[in-house]
């Protein structure tokens, strides 16, 4: 397996290609005894939380159980779009009328809210505005995109189009898909560099951010909660959690609302410009509708194809993973099937049952989680508005506080077992309905 798909010149097996010349700062120290905001979690959603409770005028202190930035931040493939993951049927069934006009007006503004913070704090992430592309699979898929449009259009300021098959190759040159859906406002980014600009926006306003500082005990004293580290406790007025996918004891009631599902990634050897402009001729972000799940780029130098997806919903091997990744890659490109592998790498998404990120607070915690796959931007977002509830300024109000986390009794939280289920009907039966749909 690894001398017919991995190069000569792989990376070790685990490391991320967006780490390849970055240089993580050392981060140690002890946290303070006090604050007026303690952030749990130093990804996007912390650090954000933590720039938004600063600026209101609070003592603001983060800790994070390993490095910084080395999670999910820094592992995802840097697409940047915030439209919403369900329906507006979908969300009216579960939610409500309002409550889904609300979400599908809010996408819009968290996309030009991130877009404002990296310009703001002058953050260097290779943020360009290239468009995504979701490539329909099935004809069916296709006709709930036209509906999906319709509804943008109506309910949000998300500027979209579909493009129909035979338009599709100044997109992507393959036979493999059926139309798309073209966000022309959407965006693409170096996933860790624009972590670091998160970063040092943090530490520019003095802000300790603790590394290898877990949270292992979380107790009340009044109105404030003391919140235990192997460096120290640390008592806050008020505690954000920002774990979202490595959320872990002692927060039960959130691990059985939100879970971690894998996503796979691989960087393919370094490709002249004229063989990615062949494959991608339009520049974009792309994802497909398929339950696969596939999302792919041309990395930010324009020179290796950058290529996720459900390799599996469980934690595999990585080289079975690449091998997985490299065969679906090689089926929508057909001559991708001699390109060696560089990088692969995993990382967790944090995902809610009902698929949609929440902002809310439960027994004195306050919390942004469960963002579903769309936490380059979502997160951020939503981080901010959790630090600014917790602070009871009134700007913190979101539509995604108007929605709950919920749990189903087949999950006690821990380890997601119901996830080898699941695992199983899709490779067994989802994808191959989708497989035989396609064919028609």
């Amino acid at each position: 397996m690894g001398k017919s798909v991995f190069s000569d010149n792989a990376v070790p097996i685990g490391q991320p290609y967006w780490w390849d010349g970055i240089d993580w700062p050392e981060l140690g120290g002890d946290p303070p005894e006090q604050a007026d905001l303690l952030v749990i979690g130093a990804g996007y959603t912390g650090l954000s939380a933590a720039i938004a409770a600063h600026d209101a005028g609070a003592k603001v202190v983060v800790i994070e159980a390993s490095v910084p930035g080395k999670g999910a931040s820094s592992r995802n493939g840097g697409m940047v779009g915030a439209h919403p993951r369900l329906g507006w049927d979908a969300l009216k069934a579960s939610y409500g009328a309002v409550t889904a006009d609300a979400i599908f007006a809010e996408s819009g503004a968290a996309l030009d809210w991130v877009q404002n913070l990296i310009a703001r704090e002058n953050i260097n992430c290779d943020y360009v505005n290239s468009g995504r592309i979701q490539l329909a699979y099935t004809q069916n898929h296709l006709t709930a995109q036209r509906v999906l449009v319709d509804w943008l259009d109506e309910k949000s300021a998300v500027k979209c189009s579909l493009v129909d098959a035979e338009h599709l190759a100044q997109e992507i040159v393959t036979p493999l898909y059926r139309g798309g859906l073209l966000f022309p406002e959407h965006g693409a980014l170096h996933p860790a560099k624009y972590y670091l600009g998160l970063l040092n926006a943090v530490l520019r306003r003095d802000v300790p951010v603790i590394a290898q500082a877990p949270a292992i005990s979380v107790q009340s004293e009044g109105a404030h909660k003391i919140v235990g580290t192997p460096k120290g406790a640390i008592k806050a007025a008020n505690v954000v959690l920002a774990t979202n996918g490595y959320t872990t004891k002692p927060f039960n009631w959130f691990m059985r609302r939100v879970f971690p599902i894998p996503s796979f990634l691989i960087a393919t050897e370094p490709l002249s410009p004229k063989v990615i402009e062949e494959l991608a001729p339009g520049g974009r972000m792309m994802v497909e509708t398929r339950a696969r799940h596939s999302y792919f780029r041309a990395s930010p130098d324009g020179t290796r194809i950058i290529f996720g997806g459900r390799a599996a919903m469980v934690n595999v091997n990585l080289r079975t993973a690449a091998l997985r990744l490299h065969d679906t890659m090689s089926e929508i490109w057909p001559s991708m099937k001699d390109t060696k592998i560089s990088h692969v790498w995993t990382g967790n998404t944090g995902f809610s049952f009902g698929q949609m990120p929440v902002v809310g607070q439960h027994d004195g915690i306050h919390f942004a989680m469960g963002f579903s796959g769309s936490g380059t931007v979502l997160a951020p977002y939503l981080g901010a508005k959790a630090a600014l509830q917790a602070l009871g300024d009134p700007e913190g109000e979101t539509a995604y506080s108007h929605i709950h986390l919920k749990t189903r009794w087949f999950h006690p939280g821990g380890c997601p077992h119901f996830l080898k289920g699941g695992e199983f009907w899709f490779k067994h039966w989802i994808d191959r309905r989708e497989n035989q749909a396609a064919r028609r």
